[in-house]
């Protein structure tokens, strides 16, 4: 077998695959003993029909079905020959196979990129220290009174006020007919003021008494998130149902005893403390890795497998669909498409494949490999960032291997930023 590569790119090659007449014929005269035994041909006792009338009606099924088996064959030992590592899938151009001469086919892999060795040592690195405040804890602790709040419904005859809860029927008109993107909704629930629908909605609320009724007109701008009804002039036909306000608990040690893990408000915030303490942390981290990867991609400039950089904005695009769906809506509720999104996300996916093959190189330039105690500590600071056992993710990485082998993957690439750490000189800022 012979094998000769060309160099596209330094990322994408041409195996061209030459493969001996000798064995061509061999594979060739194999197929057709194993067919001549198996099929039967009318005039003809089984096992003894002429290879001419077996080639005149099967060669082109057994050509294709032996040039296949050669090219899988032949394939890996190519790559073992030329030490070439391919990422995904390889694109075949398969000619067909004719008889009495080698068979020639060639095969375009993209590899990693060629990377100089970098300077990763005594990197003067600035890490941000950003310090809790009383006034964030009480701002959580507020966010927290807000989410134990309850609803209780005003039973004194009022009209809407700003900041209210209210519960109304309502359906909107376009040029006197219904109009499906605002059709016909029974009790719908939302708080005054919020802009659930639109702030010039929620004004016209204002001064609605219950069980009450009342057409206006709002006209939608033209970069509302439903696209169906930006720009659009649309009378709306609402029915008060309900006024509700709100009830917010006291902060005090009763509060801290009601959310079930504290016993006084003291309590509750040192918990909250530490809580705002270590998502500074870890935002601290983040920019510090950031601006570590930055220093080393100012050191290497290489290209980019196309491979590797759709898988990442496949995975960017699917990441932001469920992110919408989580929140009840459609990638068509906010006027987007999968080809606006690669577009928008296409930067950061080049920009994390870059960062992937780097990282990539520093493990490979310093010999780093994970130990069972580098694993252990990644699953502990995953249990608690999921909240979550060890035991329970490593049974769903036992399920699910590739999950397990992204898992190793990331776990390396922060044991190759923690080396780069360790080796370099870090000025606290404080923010």
């Amino acid at each position: 077998m012979k094998v000769d590569v060309e160099d596209v790119t330094t990322v994408k090659k041409i195996l061209h695959v030459e493969i001996p007449e000798a064995e061509v014929t061999g594979e060739l005269d194999k197929a057709y003993r194993t067919l001549k035994k198996n099929i039967k041909i009318k005039g003809f006792r089984p096992g003894k029909a002429p290879r001419s009338i077996i080639e005149g009606r099967f060669k082109k099924d057994m050509h294709a079905e032996v040039s296949g088996q050669l090219i899988q064959s032949s394939y890996v030992e190519a790559l073992r020959e030329t030490e070439l590592v391919p990422l995904g899938e390889p694109t075949i151009d398969r000619p067909d196979l004719e008889k009495g001469r080698p068979y020639n086919y060639s095969v375009t892999i993209e590899v990693r990129p060629p990377i100089q060795d970098l300077n990763i040592n005594g990197l003067k690195l600035k890490k941000k220290v950003y310090t809790v405040t009383d006034e964030e804890v009480e701002t959580q602790l507020k966010i927290l009174q807000k989410n134990q709040a309850q609803l209780r419904s005003i039973e004194q005859d009022r009209p809407v006020e700003n900041g209210d809860f209210v519960l109304i029927d309502y359906e909107g008109f376009k040029d006197g007919k219904s109009f499906t993107p605002a059709s016909k909704t029974e009790n719908f629930h939302f708080e005054v003021g919020s802009g659930r629908i639109l702030e010039d909605f929620d004004q016209q609320l204002l001064g609605m008494r219950p069980n009450t009724t009342k057409e206006f007109s709002v006209h939608f701008p033209a970069d509302y998130y439903n696209k169906d009804l930006a720009g659009l002039d649309i009378t709306f036909k609402v029915t008060l149902k309900e006024i509700k306000e709100e009830i917010l608990p006291e902060i005090d040690d009763e509060f801290a005893k009601d959310l079930g893990e504290h016993e006084t408000l003291a309590e509750l915030k040192q918990a909250m403390r530490r809580e705002l303490e270590r998502r500074y942390e870890t935002q601290s981290e983040r920019e510090l890795r950031q601006d570590i990867m930055d220093m080393l991609i100012e050191q290497a400039d290489f290209e980019l497998p196309e491979v590797l950089v759709k898988h990442e904005l496949t995975a960017l695009v699917n990441d932001a669909h469920n992110a919408l769906s989580h929140r009840g809506l459609s990638l068509e509720d906010t006027g987007q498409t999968d080809e606006s999104l690669s577009k928008k996300y296409y930067p950061r996916a080049e920009r994390r494949v870059r960062e992937y093959l780097l990282l990539h190189k520093v493990v490979e330039q310093e010999g780093i490999t994970l130990t069972d105690e580098m694993l252990e500590q990644a699953y502990k600071e995953m249990a608690e960032a999921m909240n979550q056992s060890v035991d329970t993710i490593k049974q769903f990485h036992d399920k699910y291997k590739e999950v397990y082998e992204v898992f190793r993957q990331r776990t390396l690439e922060e044991q190759a930023v923690k080396s780069i750490i360790k080796n370099g000189t870090i000025e606290r800022i404080e923010t």
